[in-house]
């Protein structure tokens, strides 16, 4: 969608060890990292994002020195908890994921991310 190149379940390997992002997605020269969260209804989410959030974001630093391009953390819950950027991630909530990329460059730059 929205003219992206997309990957599902991208693995790669590095000094660290292994690791899997769910969804890289490259237009142009932009490359989004995106790791998708089903959390239900009656589980405490937001301090569970939170960690989720800086986690993906290390591995995106890490998958960054692979592909010698910059990457976009993004978390995609499918409920929306009101949290938008944790620890250098940006939360998109599922039901509004088609608006952010329709709007991406305003978003990344709105979170300094570009």
């Amino acid at each position: 969608m929205h003219g992206f190149e997309v990957e599902r379940n991208f693995v790669f390997k590095d000094d660290h060890g292994k690791c899997e992002i769910d969804l890289v997605a490259k237009r142009f020269d932009l490359v989004i990292c995106i790791d998708t969260k089903f959390y239900s209804a009656k589980r405490y989410r937001v301090s569970q994002l939170k960690k989720e959030a800086e986690k993906h974001f290390k591995r995106c630093k890490r998958f960054e020195k692979i592909i010698k391009k910059k990457c976009i953390p993004v978390l995609v819950p499918f409920i929306d908890d009101k949290i938008y950027f944790h620890g250098g991630c940006l939360i998109v909530p599922f039901n509004s994921f088609n608006e952010f990329l329709f709007n991406v460059h305003y978003y990344l730059m709105s979170f300094q991310l570009l």
